[in-house]
Formats: structure tokens, C-alpha cells, sequence
């Protein structure tokens, strides 16, 4: 029995590694956000400064894993063997739903995470044992922390709420002092802000950071809280001295230095603090071994109650979590992908918006709005306009296409920081529990507001994206409570092999997950489009237009044969997976569209005419792809319907008319691939050979139906495959005719 437990002991560990990468993978969004936004400093920089923290956060923290052994549930009343179930039922949900809300892009809480699957495991295994032996209900409570869980819940919404409203009016009030041309006010405004923020940051420090390292003694957590006043009143004074020197003295950019020192201390408070969600319950469960192993009781007798107790973690096995954490945080996509989100959600320019509109969104905004005039006209023309001086923003300066500009200024990093660092300070004082992930986020969204970075052309958009994240931390604490007693009452009664089994999908859906991320990533970066901020030139066109054509043509040429050769089989599953691939078409075409402003706006003076040759592009372009969208979904539907299969003759046809596409489409994309645009006359001239072939097609058809011809459903998909393929190729064409006057008009002027 006991190579048993020391087996899932190794399991559980195991877990602990990987819940330790997706954890700080979806963390990374708490510390990173602000500088990476702002691009404070490079990137390099500024992983070496998180890193640091991660590092001293980790290798110095307590290790007192109190959550994870009685913070939810009391250890009393359950026996070894049944505390083993529920360490390990929240271990397989924590790192399935972590990974999952990563590959996602979305931010959620791992400390919400851990402490509703302790919960819902616990509660899982309490009720089995009432089950099998009162049967009353009503003894749960004797089984869980009820006060401790309902802290955790109404610290959530309180956090969420105070967070927003508190990063937007501290963020509205700041721009009205530095406004967005800040550079020259921070000779005099920032010392008073540098000396306020540092001073909120070094605190935080203290009661966050410090308070949680093993070496930090009771005797000097006590002096500080005794004595904070006097901590603030120095630290302002003495840090609003040092804001003055280096200003004034050494010409620092004090808004840089508040946001590296800022981001030092959330990645510090954030490893010191949220160690406990990643190898908090590995840690239990080790600790509860050792106790069954030298009491000689079975684990079927012998209640936990030693588990109650204050134990330290060895600092081996910190220094080893530390460097995971830091490794996670250089090498992990899905970090980035995290992060991505937030910086997206809260930056001050126009581009792709992650999430689309929906009803609550549009609501919100339409009211928001309302609320907004009926507040602008009570105020006085002459302050309406003194304020909205102060939130114009500076015209962007010309820089390489390949370098985007910050999301956001650094003004709004450092409020970022130091809101987020002043309210886990209060709520840490005030032993509130909440989530940092939720106090970060919401802040940097209450912040954005205020900054009108959500105007209209972007707000419905935002909102939307805010709504569904935090819908996912919902989402976070119901899943993360069902799956862990669910996954609780599969081991409770399947022992070692539904272990086995579980940890098997686990690792399964971590591998095919990552897999598909990087595939995704690949897709995104090969397909980015940047906003352009330079001039565009006409040979800059010309090659941006020959890459766009060329990737709209290979898709297209793959979903056209790929319709083709399942609809001869009639495999439905391959015809909607093939439809809804022509749907990534069409955002990548609708992209483009969307971009049309940024790209007329950055002509220079001699290509305005270029801009109707663009248009003209990628009006072909979509006519295409609406034709492929056509052709795919009414063979799925065809099909999905259970109609007849087309005739031998009929796919004949269409493969005969796919072979020369595919030479076209081949002949083409060599074409602008290379930039032999010399071959485009030869191309044309193949127009009315392609086009008198699918008339011929079509002259067939009505002879079928004339003589042979039964199912009108195989006539009516059949036709509609004919005339849109005609109408594709002639879109082709015309796209290559327009492309060729532009290259002979545009070669004549240089």
C-alpha cells in the first residue's frame, strides 16, 4: 500500500511542475502588462526585471501552505486516503483548466482556481462519506471552512468593482495634470507622482513581499504594521527627494524607473504570494504521507488532524520552483498570448480587436454615451475644452512598419502599478482575500477608460472583451468546483486506475493544446498585419499587394480542390471543416478591409492614385472568397441534407475544371511569389479558354436534365458550383488585369 502512495506522491509532483507553467503562464499577465505595454524598457530588460522578482519571491517565500491544507476545508474530519483523493482531484482540474483559459488568451485566478477545486473536491468526498454513513446533509458544514469560503467570494466582486472605479479616476485625474504631452511637466509634476508612487510601490514591498519570506521574522511583521503611518510619512518624503535628484540632477525618466521597480514588486509579491496555488497541494500531500507513514495506523483510519499545523517547506524544492517559474516566463507562448490580451484590450491606438461585439456590449456602450453628453453639457464650455485639451493625443511619429508603437503611455503604466500595488496593500492590511490577476486587470481596463482609449470606434469591442473575461472568472470558479469533485468521485471509487486514466486525458489535452497554440501562433504571425505609421511607396505596395494576393489565392485553391474531392466521397465531417476554413479567408480579406484608412492615410504624395488600385484589390479579393464561401457551404449543406450524391459525370466535370484552377492558381502565386510579373500577359491570355470550359460544363448539365437528369438538388448545388466558379475565375482575372495596369503605369513613372 504504501509504493501505492508514494506513486501518486510522484504523480502529484509531476502536476505540480506543470501546473507551476501554466499557472505563471496566466499570471504573467499581473506583472508584465504594464511594462510590455508601455515599452518602458526592451523586452529583454524587462523579463530579466519580472525574472528577478519570480526569483526572490519564490526562493524566499514562506512555504507555509495553509490554503491548500486546512485554509479550506478542515483535515480533521477526513482520513489519509481521502485527503490523498481530493489533493489529487484538484491537481488534474487545476492544471486542465489553467492550460485551457491559457490556450485561450484569456487571464483568469489561480488562486480562485485552487481554493473552488479544494472546495468542490472536499465537498465531493464529504458528502460520499455522509452518504455512506448518516446520510444527513445537513453535517457538511462539519467538513468545510464555510466562513474562509465565503470571504473568497465576496472579496472577488468587491476586488473587481473598487478595482475599476479606482484605476479610472486615478487615471482621469493624472491625465489632467501631465496630459499626453507629459515630458515637460515631469520636472515638476513628477516628483510629487514619483515620490507618491514609489513610496505606494516600497510599501507594498513591505506588506505584500516582505511579509511572505521565510527569513522576515513575526517580530518585524508587527513593527511595520504597528508603525505604517510613520513608514508612509518617510518613505513620501524620501522618495519624493530621490524623484527630485534624479529628475532634476541625473535627467531620468522617473516614469520608466516607477514602472521597472513596479513590475520588480508584483513579480515579487506574486511568487512569494501565489506559490502556494502551484505546489501548495503537492506539498500537503507529501506532508500527509509523512505523517500516515510513521503513525502505523492504515490510511483508511488515520485522520489528518497533524495536518492543521505550521510546517515549512524545504528550500530545495522552492529554489527548484523559482527556476521553473523563471524559465515559464522566457520561453512560454502562452504567456505571451495571455498578456497579449490585456495589452490589446487597454491600448490607446486603433487595430484588430481580439473579441467581437454582442448585445450586453453595445447596451453598455449606447448608455455610457447617453450619460457621457448629458455630463459634458452641464459643464462649461470653456472646462470642456481645457479638458479635452489635455486627453489629445500627440500625432504618432514615423517609424519602420516592423516596429508597432506602445499600446499605451507611460503615464498610464506607472498609475497601472501603483493602483494595483496600493489596493493589494489595503486589502492585505484589511486581510481581504482577493485575487491579484482580478486587481490588475480590472485596474488596467478602469485606467483605459479613463485614458479614452475605448472611444467609438473601439468601445463596443473592448467592452466586450472585459464582459468575456471576466464571465471567465465565473466560469473559473464553477468549473474549477464540478470538476474537482467530479474528478474526486472517479478516484474515490476507481482508485489507481482512474488515476491512470485521468492523468492520461490530462496530459493528453496539455500536449494537443500546445500543439495547437503554436500552430496558431505560426498562422497569426505569418498572416500580421501592422498598422503602418511610415510612408508607404509604390514599390512598397506593389510587393505588400503581391503577398496578399499570393496567401488568398493559396487558400482558396485548397478549399476549392479539398470541396471537390469531398463532395465526390459525400464526407460531410471533411466538407464542414473545409467551410468553416473559408471562414479564416474571410477575416483575413475582411483585415485587410479594415485597414484600408491606415494605408491611404500613409501614401505619400506622389501614390494617392494608388489608393483606388487598393480599393479595386481588394473588392476582387473578397468577390473570391465570397464565390469559395459559396461553393463550400452548399456542398456541406448538400450533403448535410442526406441528398443524392452527384454523378460520376458531374464530379468528372468539376475535376477537370479543378485541375486547370489549380494550374491558374499555381501559375499565379509563382507569380507574385517571385515578382515575375513579366508572366501576367501570359496568364490572361488563358481567360477565355478556362472560361468557354465551365460554359461547356454547363451546356452538359442541360443536356442531362433533358434526357437523364432526376434529382432537381443535384442540379440546383451542381449549377451553383458551375456559375460561381465562373465567376471566380473571372474575379481572378480581373484581379490580374487590374494588378498588371498598376505594374505597367506604376514602372513607367520610376
Amino acid at each position: 500500500m504504501q509504493d501505492v502512495y508514494l506513486i501518486i506522491l510522484g504523480i502529484l509532483f509531476i502536476l505540480a511542475i506543470t501546473d507551476l507553467v501554466v499557472g505563471v503562464s496566466n499570471d504573467a499577465i499581473n506583472f508584465l502588462n504594464s511594462a510590455i505595454g508601455s515599452k518602458a524598457v526592451s523586452l529583454r530588460s524587462i523579463l530579466i526585471i519580472a525574472s528577478l522578482g519570480v526569483a526572490v519571491g519564490a526562493i524566499f517565500s514562506s512555504g507555509l501552505m495553509e490554503v491548500a491544507r486546512k485554509g479550506i476545508f478542515l483535515p480533521q474530519e477526513f482520513y489519509f486516503e481521502e485527503i490523498m483523493v481530493i489533493f489529487m482531484a484538484v491537481m488534474i482540474t487545476d492544471v486542465l483548466l489553467l492550460d485551457f483559459f491559457n490556450s485561450m488568451g484569456l487571464p483568469t485566478s489561480t488562486t480562485v482556481s485552487i481554493m473552488f477545486e479544494l472546495l468542490g473536491a472536499a465537498v465531493s468526498v464529504a458528502l460520499i462519506k455522509i452518504f455512506n454513513t448518516t446520510n444527513d446533509i445537513s453535517h457538511l458544514v462539519n467538513f468545510i471552512n464555510v466562513e474562509k469560503a465565503s470571504e473568497v467570494i465576496f472579496g472577488i466582486l468587491i476586488a473587481i468593482v473598487i478595482a475599476f472605479i479606482t484605476g479610472a479616476v486615478v487615471q482621469y485625474f493624472s491625465r489632467l495634470v501631465f496630459s499626453f504631452k507629459y515630458e515637460k511637466r515631469l520636472r515638476f509634476a513628477g516628483v510629487i507622482f514619483g515620490g507618491v508612487s514609489l513610496a505606494a510601490i516600497f510599501y507594498f514591498i513591505l506588506i505584500k513581499g516582505l511579509n511572505s519570506m521565510a527569513f522576515v521574522s513575526d517580530h518585524f511583521v508587527d513593527d511595520v504594521n504597528e508603525n505604517r503611518i510613520q513608514i508612509i510619512i518617510f518613505s513620501l518624503l524620501g522618495f519624493t527627494m530621490l524623484s527630485k535628484i534624479l529628475i532634476s540632477f541625473f535627467r531620468v525618466n522617473i516614469l520608466k524607473i516607477i514602472v521597472m521597480v513596479g513590475t520588480f514588486a508584483l513579480a515579487l509579491a506574486f511568487a512569494g504570494n501565489d506559490l502556494v496555488n502551484f505546489i501548495g497541494v503537492p506539498i500537503a500531500a507529501w506532508q500527509s504521507y509523512e505523517i500516515w507513514s510513521v503513525s502505523g495506523v492504515s490510511a483508511s483510519q488515520l485522520l489528518m488532524s497533524d495536518l492543521a499545523g505550521s510546517v515549512p517547506t524545504p528550500e530545495i524544492i522552492l529554489i527548484f520552483a523559482g527556476g521553473v517559474m523563471v524559465l515559464t516566463l522566457w520561453f512560454s507562448g502562452k504567456a505571451r498570448a495571455v498578456v497579449d490580451t490585456g495589452v490589446k484590450l487597454s491600448r490607446q491606438n486603433e487595430g484588430a480587436e481580439p473579441f467581437g461585439a454582442n448585445y450586453l456590449s453595445r447596451t453598455i456602450v449606447r448608455y455610457s454615451i447617453m450619460f457621457g453628453a448629458a455630463v459634458s453639457d452641464v459643464l462649461p464650455q470653456k472646462v470642456r475644452k481645457q479638458i479635452n485639451n489635455q486627453f489629445e493625443t500627440p500625432k504618432t511619429k514615423n517609424q519602420p512598419r516592423e516596429i508597432a508603437p506602445p499600446a499605451f503611455d507611460l503615464v498610464r503604466a506607472s498609475v497601472n502599478l501603483v493602483v494595483a500595488s496600493i489596493l493589494i496593500s489595503m486589502g492585505t492590511n484589511w486581510q481581504l482575500p482577493l485575487s491579484t490577476t482580478y486587481v490588475t486587470f480590472m485596474v488596467a481596463m478602469g485606467t483605459s477608460l479613463a485614458d479614452r482609449a475605448w472611444n467609438q470606434e473601439s468601445a463596443v469591442y473592448r467592452v466586450a472583451g472585459v464582459l468575456n473575461v471576466i464571465g471567465g472568472w465565473f466560469v473559473t470558479a464553477l468549473v474549477a468546483f464540478l470538476g474537482a469533485a467530479i474528478f474526486a468521485a472517479i478516484i474515490y471509487y476507481g482508485g489507481l486506475i482512474a488515476i491512470a486514466v485521468l492523468v492520461s486525458i490530462t496530459a493528453f489535452f496539455i500536449v494537443k493544446n500546445t500543439l495547437s497554440h503554436a500552430k496558431k501562433a505560426k498562422a497569426d504571425k505569418r498572416q500580421k498585419r501592422y498598422k503602418r505609421t511610415d510612408i508607404i511607396t509604390i514599390n512598397e505596395i506593389t510587393a505588400e499587394s503581391s503577398v496578399n494576393i499570393s496567401q488568398v489565392i493559396s487558400g482558396i485553391s485548397k478549399r476549392y480542390t479539398k470541396t471537390v474531392d469531398n463532395l465526390g466521397y459525400h464526407d460531410l465531417g471533411k466538407l464542414k471543416k473545409n467551410n468553416k476554413k473559408v471562414g479564416e479567408l474571410e477575416s483575413e480579406v475582411d483585415d485587410l478591409k479594415g485597414n484600408i484608412y491606415y494605408f491611404i492615410k500613409s501614401l505619400d504624395e506622389d501614390s494617392i492614385e494608388a489608393s483606388r488600385f487598393y480599393i479595386h484589390l481588394l473588392d476582387y479579393l473578397q468577390e473570391m472568397v465570397n464565390s469559395t464561401r459559396y461553393i463550400t457551404r452548399n456542398s456541406f449543406e448538400h450533403v448535410n441534407n442526406n441528398h443524392k450524391n452527384l454523378k460520376f459525370n458531374q464530379i468528372r466535370d468539376l475535376k477537370k475544371i479543378d485541375r486547370k484552377l489549380q494550374e491558374l492558381f499555381g501559375e499565379i502565386k509563382y507569380t507574385f511569389d517571385e515578382h515575375d510579373f513579366e508572366r501576367l500577359d501570359n496568364i490572361l491570355a488563358e481567360k477565355q479558354q478556362l472560361l468557354d470550359m465551365v460554359s461547356e460544363m454547363i451546356e452538359k448539365q442541360i443536356t442531362r436534365i433533358r434526357t437523364s437528369e432526376s434529382s432537381p438538388k443535384n442540379t440546383k448545388l451542381y449549377f451553383g458550383f458551375l456559375l460561381e466558379s465562373k465567376d471566380l475565375i473571372s474575379s481572378t482575372l480581373n484581379l490580374i488585369q487590374l494588378f498588371r495596369e498598376f505594374y505597367v503605369e506604376a514602372k513607367s513613372t520610376l
